[in-house]
Formats: C-alpha cells, sequence, structure tokens
C-alpha cells in the first residue's frame, strides 16, 4: 500500500490532457530551428494579440507583486457592457477550461452522470470523471451533436449537459433556433453548458444571443474564452455567463487569484480591440477557403469547419502526421476522440497554411 493508491479509483483511472506539441519540443527532438516550424496544432491565434492588449499586459507587469483582483471587478465591468449582463452573471476563469472545471465541480459529484455528445471536446469526460460522476457520451450525428439522442439519453442522476458550438474537434456547428427548442425541453435542474469558444468565427448570418436566453432558461450556462480570436491563450482567459444564483454557487469554489494581473488588464483591453477580432475572423475566412480547396483538389474528405481550424481525413493519420512533423508542420491528430483517419489543422496565416499544403503533398 502506497500513498497513490490511497487516490480515489476515478482519479488514479484518468488519463491527462495531451495538448498539441510545443514548437520546442520538436524542435529538440528533430534539430529543426524553432524559426523553421509551423504550429497549426491548438486553434491559436496566427495574428497574435492585439497592441492594445500587448501594452495593458506590460503595464500591468508592474503590478506583477501584486495579488490581482481576486473578483476582477474592471473585466467583470467590461465583459457586463460588452454582452449586456449584471456582473453577479459572470465567473471568469483560467481559460475557459477553467469554466468547465468550476461547472463539474460546483454541480457533479459521486453518483450523478453529465451528458455530452462524441467526438466533442475532451475536457468534458475528463472533468466529469475527475468529480467521480459517470460520462454518458451519445453517438455524434454527422460528426456533430445528435440533439434528440442527447435529451433522450438524460436519466435521474444527470446534473450537466455538454454543448460545444461550434464543436472542438469536427467543426460542426447548430443553428441558434435548434439550440434554444432544446433548451425548452431539458429539465430545470440539468445546467446546460453551452460552450462557445469558438463563437467570434461564426459568419454573420449564423450568429444568434444565447447570453439573452438565460432570462428564460435560468439552467444555462454560456462560456466563452479570450484565448482564442483575441489571442490571449498563453495568458489565460475565460468567462462564463449564468444566472446569478448559479454564478454565486461557481464563484464560491473557484480559486480567488485564479486570473492573473496581467491577463485581466490583457483582457479588458483586448474587449476594446474590434478591429483586430474583425481582421482575425477575416484571416480566418481566409484560411478555412484556402485549405479546403486543396482538400477538393486531393480528394480529401473534410468537415464544413465553424471554427478557426478544419478536420480532414487522411487515411492513416498517424503516418501522416510524423511525415509532416518530420519537416517541421505540428498539426493534431486526433486518434484519442476515435478519429485515427483524421488529423485537425488550426488556420495559420496564408503563409504557413501554404507550408503545410506542401508538406501536406509530399506526405500523402
Amino acid at each position: 500500500m502506497t500513498v497513490a493508491t490511497r487516490a480515489p479509483a476515478h482519479i488514479r483511472s484518468l488519463s491527462p490532457y495531451q495538448p498539441g506539441k510545443p514548437i520546442s519540443e520538436l524542435a529538440r527532438e528533430t534539430g529543426i530551428p524553432e524559426k523553421d516550424i509551423v504550429k497549426l496544432a491548438s486553434n491559436e491565434n496566427p495574428l497574435g494579440m492585439s497592441q492594445k492588449a500587448k501594452a495593458a499586459a506590460a503595464a500591468a507587469l508592474e503590478e506583477g507583486n501584486r495579488y490581482p483582483d481576486g473578483n476582477a471587478f474592471a473585466l467583470k465591468a467590461a465583459l457586463a457592457k460588452k454582452v449586456g449582463v449584471d456582473m453577479a452573471q459572470l465567473v471568469i476563469g483560467n481559460g475557459s477550461n477553467d469554466i468547465l472545471e468550476i461547472a463539474t465541480q460546483t454541480f457533479l459529484t459521486p453518483g450523478t452522470s453529465a451528458v455530452f455528445a462524441q467526438y466533442s471536446f475532451a475536457v468534458y469526460p475528463l472533468a466529469t470523471l475527475a468529480r467521480g460522476a459517470t460520462c454518458i457520451q451519445v453517438p455524434a450525428q454527422n460528426y456533430g451533436h445528435d440533439l434528440d439522442a442527447m435529451r433522450a439519453a438524460i436519466t435521474p442522476d444527470t446534473r450537466i449537459l455538454f454543448i460545444a458550438n461550434p464543436n472542438n474537434p469536427t467543426g460542426t456547428f447548430l443553428p441558434g433556433n435548434k439550440i434554444e427548442a432544446f433548451l425548452a425541453q431539458i429539465p430545470q435542474d440539468v445546467l446546460v453548458v453551452l460552450d462557445e469558444a469558438y463563437t467570434e468565427f461564426l459568419p454573420p448570418e449564423s450568429r444568434y444571443d444565447a447570453i439573452a436566453w438565460i432570462k428564460k432558461f435560468p439552467n444555462l450556462l454560456v462560456s466563452r474564452t479570450l484565448c482564442k480570436a483575441y489571442g490571449l491563450a498563453g495568458l489565460r482567459l475565460g468567462y462564463a455567463v449564468a444566472h446569478p444564483e448559479v454564478a454565486d454557487l461557481m464563484n464560491r469554489v473557484r480559486q480567488p487569484f485564479n486570473v492573473s494581473v496581467v491577463a485581466q488588464a490583457a483582457a479588458v483591453a483586448a474587449l476594446k480591440d474590434q478591429d483586430f477580432v474583425e481582421k482575425v475572423a477575416e484571416n480566418n475566412r481566409r484560411g478555412i477557403a484556402q485549405l479546403s480547396a486543396v482538400f477538393d483538389e486531393l480528394g480529401l474528405e473534410w468537415i464544413p469547419s465553424f471554427g478557426n481550424f478544419i478536420t480532414v481525413r487522411v487515411g492513416d493519420g498517424a503516418k501522416v502526421n510524423q511525415s509532416l512533423l518530420a519537416q517541421g508542420v505540428i498539426v493534431r491528430p486526433i486518434a484519442g476522440y476515435g478519429l485515427p483517419e483524421w488529423l485537425r489543422v488550426s488556420v495559420g496565416l496564408p503563409e504557413e497554411n501554404a507550408r503545410f499544403i506542401e508538406a501536406l503533398r509530399r506526405a500523402l
């Protein structure tokens, strides 16, 4: 008997989340200079951070010896104004991943369950299992969410239902009217976590206002991030909008200083730079078109994507991935999601996309 064996069985059974390979790691493995490596693996923003956010982050370093505002007042005020809610409805997270963890910590216990779709974000089962709760995975429909099946999968012990829209890693999208109709059929004691990490990449005609639905559906939590379109992945900043009672409970278990002073300052500035976000979205639209056109030329199956990535079927995903790595190109194999023949490719700058395309032709 060791101290490790005293850890709960549901913790010992976990497999850790596997992030995209860092550039520095591939450089060490291959000897390829870091400047010659292209990373299109982690859905990061190829345009970086806005200059306004950079300036605010640099200024905030002067306060690096002080604990951040544990209530994130300035950031909450900026978010409340931007999305039109009361500050009491907000929960600030160290990335939206933190929001998902806080939600499961608040509402899941052993003997309860969470419902999510096949091929959806890996953190949903990880966070669920970490609470000793049961995962109910619903088979996908066209690589996305089957809402009817998900509703039918709810059991008396279900406490959370996750929807990713757009979905990661497949990029699929559910129209807002379908989600709103779905919410009307869900028991009010089941928290619906609507994960909108990629919502800024939606075309204008596909957008909807989920936050406005919270008045009608107090069991709805909308999770968003500034790590993608806003480019704050390295600083980590996410937030949730929920009914005040739900937000209050989550803020009771949230770590008191979970978001740094630098991340908070950068986020406040980033929220004011809509021109930058529009440039990011435009680069993404062009990148999706650039990549999908080549996939068509090569006769490869790909999934229409509403995120800042595109998922393509290449046959032997592991073999093609290894060839890409040897050429200094990092993408994301998704065999862990049950899709061993597919690769997820983040949209980069035009020249980065071209570099991937050149390497893919060789790999195939």
